[in-house]
């Protein structure tokens, strides 16, 4: 029964990602312009992201950064290279409109919890991993009830209570709970930082890239 669900998600997927890329291909065009006239080539961001069953895909976002970097090559602080655009981008969530190639390529969901970088893989525990037996989506339990004004801790549980509790039904309410909160700009970075801080040093309150 599930397996078929899972069929049904994935036709969902492909007909919603396919008519929203129509509608907001004229946005897409203009960010991508606007995002080469400001920061330069590329346009997009990508980086490797751990998918459904930890298999890794590459992630599209539009750039918010630009590569800036300290005399021993390290990249500056998120804080120091972000962009003005970028900034607007990352509150507007429009940086994540090219997810919308990952979901028809079946590397991600409409709907699911948010694909995170692929070193988290050895930070997880047991059922944090489990987070991964659904796809990874753009709308998901996190940006539908807290972002990143919500500790790991709670990220992953609720990913993993959306896992336990999946249905069509459930995906419907959290896609609109989301685009509520995106709206409303809710929880885009975290408290004291410009995005959130990175889970396998969150410990020792150090601060990781471009993660949502």
């Amino acid at each position: 029964m599930k397996r078929l669900s899972l069929r049904a998600k994935r036709l969902v997927d492909l007909i919603g990602s396919t008519l929203l890329l129509v509608v907001f291909a004229p946005v897409m065009l203009l960010v991508g312009l606007v995002v080469r006239v400001t920061m330069g080539s590329p346009v997009l961001f990508r980086q490797p992201r751990l998918g459904y069953r930890g298999r890794e895909f590459t992630v599209l976002k539009f750039r918010t950064m630009r590569d800036d970097r300290a005399a021993d090559g390290s990249p500056l602080p998120d804080e120091q290279r972000m962009t003005a655009i970028g900034n607007l981008l990352r509150n507007t969530t429009v940086d994540e409109l090219p997810e919308l190639i990952n979901v028809l390529r079946g590397e991600m969901s409409l709907v699911g919890p948010r694909p995170l970088l692929v070193e988290y893989r050895e930070a997880y525990t047991p059922n944090e991993m489990r987070r991964h037996e659904m796809p990874p989506g753009m709308a998901g339990p996190v940006l539908s009830g807290g972002r990143n004004a919500l500790d790991w801790e709670a990220k992953f549980e609720r990913d993993v209570w959306y896992v336990d509790n999946w249905s069509l039904w459930l995906d419907a309410k959290i896609f609109v709970r989301t685009a509520l909160a995106v709206l409303r700009r809710e929880g885009v970075s975290a408290e004291g930082h410009a995005t959130m801080p990175k889970f396998t040093d969150e410990r020792h309150k150090r601060e990781g890239p471009d993660e949502r």
